[in-house]
């Protein structure tokens, strides 16, 4: 019994150890600007910084643009596939898989493949059509977290009869959509939407090829000519991420706890 306890235990730690280490390394590096002793120089430079500013503002607002975008495309398909298509379902999965098989890189060359200038649809020839492709790349690569957390979440109610009571009360399909369905999947789209948030804020390949101000090329740009200025960068996108995935605890927490109104 010691045995078959110690070893879950032990990788837990190894497992710990593996991720903390160079996360205090980085840190340790990051404070050691000033020679001869520890400080935040390092911080106070990248945060007076205007580029990193500018940077993380224009990521930030892609992807609430990414996310409102995502959540009115998956949330009614994701409905209809519980509702009407369930025989869809494994199809519809695959769909949404695919942007973890397919690369960024061919993602990003396939949209100025087609939306370049001499195409019937060149959103690459303005900055804000560029920008309009970005966010749909960004759709694209949170696709499979925002379809699968709000799948979950679809299954976790009664789809059919929150629709055929909505219906019975004389509601139409966009009111049982935006004040039934939503509602009910309000923890899973946030939970979808804070995953995308994590990924576009260190997303590099579609902004850099994209030619975009975004925060992932300023990352790469201050790794190629700083030494503990990146170190510091890391900390905070480290830190940025984190913080969504404590939002989705505390959100999942707070819904849970919460008492239905009658």
């Amino acid at each position: 019994m010691k045995s078959s306890k110690v070893g879950p235990w032990l990788a837990i730690i190894l497992g710990a150890l593996y991720f903390i280490v160079p996360l205090i390394a980085t840190f340790e590096f990051s404070l050691r600007m000033k020679r001869g002793q520890y400080s935040f120089e390092a911080y106070r430079i990248v945060l007076a910084d205007p580029q990193f500013r500018a940077t993380f503002l224009f990521s930030t607002i892609v992807a609430l643009a990414a996310i409102v975008v995502g959540a009115l495309l998956v949330v009614p398909t994701a409905y209809w596939v519980q509702l009407r298509l369930r025989r869809l379902r494994p199809l519809i999965e695959f769909i949404t898989l695919l942007p973890l098989v397919i690369p960024a890189i061919v993602i990003v060359f396939g949209y100025i493949r087609m939306y370049n200038s001499s195409s019937i649809l060149p959103l690459t020839s303005t900055a804000a059509g560029t920008n309009v492709l970005l966010t749909i790349g960004y759709v694209t690569l949170a696709l499979p977290y925002m379809y699968r957390a709000v799948d979950t979440g679809l299954r976790a109610i009664d789809v059919r009869v929150l629709t055929e009571a909505a219906q019975s009360l004389g509601a139409g399909w966009g009111r049982i959509l935006f004040r039934v369905i939503f509602p009910n999947v309000r923890v899973a789209v946030l939970s979808g939407a804070f995953l995308t948030f994590a990924i576009v804020i260190g997303e590099f390949t579609l902004a850099s090829l994209l030619n975009r101000p975004a925060f992932g090329p300023y990352l790469q740009l201050m790794g190629a000519n700083r030494a503990y200025e990146p170190s510091a960068l890391a900390i905070i996108a480290f830190a940025v991420t984190w913080a969504c995935m404590g939002l989705i605890q505390l959100v999942g927490r707070g819904a849970r706890g919460a008492t239905p109104v009658r």
